[in-house]
């Protein structure tokens, strides 16, 4: 490759040193006058310098006239210099000046101007120029060296400072007289003597002897005044029109350039400009729209166009701003001042946007042809919605009534305007509403979803199967066909004072206790009147056996049918062997197996039977299958399983055909009260039937307190707590322990804090300030990063058990809390105690494990895992294994471990639901001895943060279920920061 050489940098940095002399130039500035040489006015014209006799003769046809110029020994000549040369490149002159030139030709060059003079020389008229740069640019000429210069001895040129034009009217004989006024640099000048550049400015000749004196000079030359210089006279106005002129004419003039009158004139006060909004009403719902401004004595101006001299704007810009603003405030038709609406726009054009128009001082409207009269709806829309059986019984049809003001909608027109996305809704006659509202947008997407699952050939259709889009359309509607339904059931017990009292079954083998003969009351008094509720017992007192107490007394009472009853995996057991303990004449059968896996229907099962046991995970596989049957009565064990309105085991749970829903559970809400509602809704589907209005009427006035109205304690949601008490308590009965079993030993619950070594401890605190800094930076978009911030809490809470959770490394640092536990099992062990140990994580029941089988001390163990879970309850219960590992997830529920008498929770957790029923697995009717309960909390930790989280969260469950009337809000991001304060 050729390498290119470097040239000298006296090539690139100086410049070329000049051959010669570089001529000078100057700007030719010259008056020429077109002239006719023979008297016949049929000679021909031609273009020459104008001259003080010609002037004279005759000022017409002037014109100035522009050219470049040479500097030679005789002074300016034309000689090679033009436009042309100079626009070429290498030419011979100075650069910068030639530049000048052609920028000033480009600045007088245009379509309307450029040319030659008729008489072929090059010559450029300024006369026609519209450019304000024409100034700047001349001014600038004398920096460069480039004189101004008339090319005929006889003319002198000047660039004057500025000029000033004005008009003057003036009575006469015949009327006003209108003249221009024309000022250079402060003297008045003879206006006759004066010739416009474009707008932009003017020059004046004043002939003297044989010598004419050139003077240019920018001005403002509005139309007016740019016409009247051009006609060289005044204009008049005929006395019979001089108070039209000075009424309609006049302000606009002033508005464009100053006007003085002369004495005697006085004219009227000026009229504002008025706004017209011209409408014009068509057939078929159609309206016209054009807005223009009206001045007097002008033609009308279409609003928004660009403003002018003559146009007054500040009035414009204000009027403009009231008239959109009165437009945008009149509903949410876009602002269009040119257009036409039709249906529902116009409707709301006519009915709203033109009356606020025609309230604004300086509007007028202009109407034609026949308005209408519409109607605004503004109520909130009422929707109701039902099912009616159809020919096909797989079928519901689906009617939907919106209501809004009292007028009934009708549907068609309501669903082809919510499936086109249309925002308003025009009705026959005249009345018309807004689409948006929230309830409609919602109407239509699920519209929208069910019309994709059928054509609805003859309306809209849903499937008794499609429970979770009812759910849908009924949490929408205002009212729906099963709340309707249900609180007519409720209706006829409006006479009802007591619950009366319901013999024990004769097959029942059991003496009830005194509490549990009330549940059976209530129980049964409910199943007579065909509602359901929910039965929420403390742990341990007997809710299995009042149950089968009210299956026993409905068979006494001819219900051939059988319940269903649905309970989590490791309870199916419990329930076949507390029937055969209590009631063995009622016939049981448990369902284990999928469809797949068994040869026999959930029909072929149920039939001859009193109750058919199954699990929720098998419900929500052959929900269609269990939906198929109809049931006496619908069992819901450990009902917190459902309490998710979201997942498809509530759905599944909803499109059961039962007479009654009973929930069964000690803790019908662990976290917030949306759980209540879904059991709610299940049991009792017309108390709350709109999980938006209890989220509007109680969740946000209760849990949810942020200001002061509804602050803990607040007199207002003391009020919202007690209406809620109030509505739930004929549907909702619980005893605690302490009030109904006084025959229950005692429970002793103390705190074991346990101190972590000093290794230990400053791992700890370095993972802690790390993962603070991680988590405190998610907080503010919880939803999203809620599997992140969880991730870093639970590395926390295996922290603060043992280093080896989290990294197999950190083994020799070994774990306090299990030295601690073991220290505390050995002695009770050889006391002749039993315990049970809980934790949430089975790798940390493993190491405690370990720990026990070093120290020669027998266990039992279940967790998740666990196959032969009857076996190995009944080994525990059976052998003589002092100690019982069960992780907390598999030994919250379905227990029954009387023959231990102490407890050990080795972790908290944040819901004291979870823990309350692991404790309950000991002290329930049974025990004989008194109950201790450890919690083991890592001082300095996150699980001191656990501990107060978890009596926060307590008082919720007290606030709605208890006496207690304190309350607090769920897990939220502030409870997340709050474990990290230190």
């Amino acid at each position: 490759m050729t390498s290119r050489a470097t040239p000298d940098w006296r090539e690139v940095l100086t410049a070329p040193a000049p051959a010669g002399a570089v001529p000078g130039l100057a700007l030719g500035v010259e008056l020429r006058q077109r002239v006719r040489r023979a008297e016949s006015r049929w000679a021909p014209t031609r273009v020459e310098t104008a001259t003080a006799r010609g002037l004279h003769h005759s000022s017409d046809d002037l014109s100035l006239a522009l050219r470049p110029l040479e500097r030679s020994v005789r002074g300016w000549i034309k000689a090679q210099v033009s436009w042309d040369a100079l626009r070429r490149p290498g030419h011979r002159y100075d650069p910068a000046q030639g530049r000048w030139f052609v920028e000033l030709y480009s600045i007088a060059r245009d379509a309307r101007t450029l040319g030659t003079m008729p008489d072929g020389s090059e010559w450029l008229t300024l006369d026609d120029v519209e450019s304000h740069l024409l100034w700047a640019h001349l001014a600038a000429a004398q920096t460069l060296g480039i004189p101004l210069t008339a090319p005929k001895p006889h003319q002198t040129v000047a660039l004057a400072r500025e000029a000033a034009v004005s008009l003057h009217a003036e009575r006469n004989g015949h009327g006003l007289a209108v003249a221009a006024q024309v000022m250079i640099d402060g003297a008045p000048v003879d206006a006759g003597t004066v010739r416009t550049i474009g707008h932009v400015g003017l020059y004046r000749f004043d002939a003297v002897g044989e010598r004419i004196a050139v003077t240019l000079a920018p001005a403002a030359v509005p139309d007016a005044a740019h016409a009247l210089l051009q006609s060289r006279s005044p204009v008049i106005v005929p006395a019979a029109e001089a108070d039209e002129f000075l009424r309609d004419h006049l302000p606009r003039l002033t508005r464009q350039t100053p006007v003085s009158l002369g004495r005697g004139i006085h004219p009227p006060p000026a009229l504002p400009p008025r706004l017209e909004v011209a409408v014009r009403f068509q057939p078929a719902d159609r309206v016209e729209v054009a807005l223009t401004w009206r001045y007097a004595g002008a033609p009308p101006v279409p609003y928004g166009s660009p403003a002018s001299a003559d146009r007054d704007a500040a009035f414009e810009q204000q009027l403009q701003a009231r008239v959109e603003a009165a437009w945008r405030s009149a509903g949410d038709l876009p602002f269009t001042p040119a257009g036409s609406f039709t249906g529902a726009d116009a409707a709301e054009f006519a009915a709203a946007v033109l009356p606020a128009l025609e309230r604004i001082e300086g509007v007028h409207s202009d109407v034609t042809g026949i308005r209408r009269t519409y109607r605004e709806l503004t109520g909130i829309p009422e929707i109701t919605v039902t099912t009616v059986e159809s020919t096909d019984a797989d079928w519901f049809d689906l009617g939907i009534l919106v209501t809004i003001d009292g007028r009934r909608i009708p549907f068609t027109p309501l669903l082809t305007a919510l499936t086109r996305r249309r925002r308003k809704l025009l009705l026959s006659d005249g009345g018309y509403f807004s689409l948006a509202h929230p309830a409609l947008d919602r109407l239509r997407e699920l519209l929208e979803e069910a019309a994709e699952l059928d054509e609805w050939d003859t309306g809209p259709r849903i499937s008794r199967y499609q429970t979770a889009l009812w759910s849908d359309f009924e949490d929408l509607a205002d009212q729906a066909q099963p709340a309707v339904a249900w609180r007519a059931t409720v209706e006829a017990l409006r006479e009802t004072t007591t619950v009366p009292p319901t013999p024990v079954p004769a097959q029942l083998r059991a003496e009830l206790r005194p509490y549990q003969q009330e549940g059976l009351d209530w129980l049964a008094f409910l199943w007579r009147q065909r509602l359901g509720g929910i039965l929420a017992d403390d742990m341990g007192l007997g809710k299995t056996l009042q149950t089968l107490a009210l299956i026993a007394h409905t068979r006494e009472a001819g219900e051939g049918r059988p319940f269903l009853v649905v309970a989590p995996t490791s309870v199916l057991a419990t329930w076949r062997t507390e029937a055969e303990r209590f009631a063995p004449d009622l016939v049981v059968r448990t369902i284990d197996a999928s469809a797949v896996r068994r040869d026999v229907t959930v029909a072929d099962l149920a039939a001859g039977a009193d109750i058919v046991v199954t699990s929720y995970t098998l419900l929500r596989l052959g929900d269609q299958e269990y939906a198929a049957v109809e049931w006496a009565g619908l069992i819901l064990d450990e009902a917190q399983f459902v309490k998710n309105p979201a997942t498809k085991l509530h759905r599944a749970v909803k499109a059961l055909h039962a007479d009654v829903t009973f929930a069964i559970t000690g803790t019908p809400l662990e976290n917030t009260l949306t759980e209540l509602w879904a059991l709610l809704s299940l049991t009792a589907p017309g108390l709350f039937p709109s999980a938006r209005q209890f989220r509007q009427e109680y969740v946000g006035p209760i849990e949810q307190g942020k200001t002061p109205e509804n602050a803990e304690g607040a007199p207002y949601r003391a009020r919202r707590l007690e209406r809620l008490r109030r509505r739930i308590r004929p549907f909702l009965l619980r005893r605690t322990k302490d009030l109904v079993a006084g025959d229950l030993p005692p429970k002793q619950e103390q705190q074991l804090w346990v101190t972590l070594s000093d290794e230990h401890r400053a791992l700890y605190d370095t993972v802690l300030q790390r993962e603070r800094q991680k988590v405190l930076g998610l907080l503010d978009d919880l939803d999203r990063q809620r599997f992140i911030v969880f991730r870093s809490l639970t590395l926390l809470r295996m922290l603060s058990l043992a280093p080896a959770l989290i990294d197999g490394r950190h083994t020799r640092l070994g774990s306090s809390k299990l030295d601690a536990l073991l220290e505390h099992l050995t002695e009770l062990a050889a006391e002749g105690h039993r315990a049970l140990v809980f934790s949430q994580f089975t790798s940390f029941l493993q190491l405690a494990a370990r720990r026990l089988d070093a120290a020669g001390i027998a266990y039992a163990w279940l967790d998740g895992s666990t196959r032969r879970r009857e076996e190995v309850i009944s080994a525990f219960r059976d052998g003589d294994a002092p100690v019982f590992l069960i992780s907390l997830k598999a030994g919250g529920f379905g227990l029954t471990l009387t023959e231990a008498d102490y407890v050990f929770l080795l972790d908290p957790w944040w819901n004291p639901a979870a823990e309350s029923q692991a404790v309950d697995r000991t002290h329930r009717i049974g025990q004989t001895r008194p109950v201790n309960v450890y919690r083991m909390i890592a001082e300095g930790t996150i699980e001191e943060k656990v501990m107060a989280l978890q009596q926060r969260k307590a008082r919720l469950f007290q606030a709605v279920m208890d006496d207690d009337d304190l309350f607090s809000q769920a897990l939220t991001a502030d409870d997340i920061r709050g474990l990290f304060d230190v």
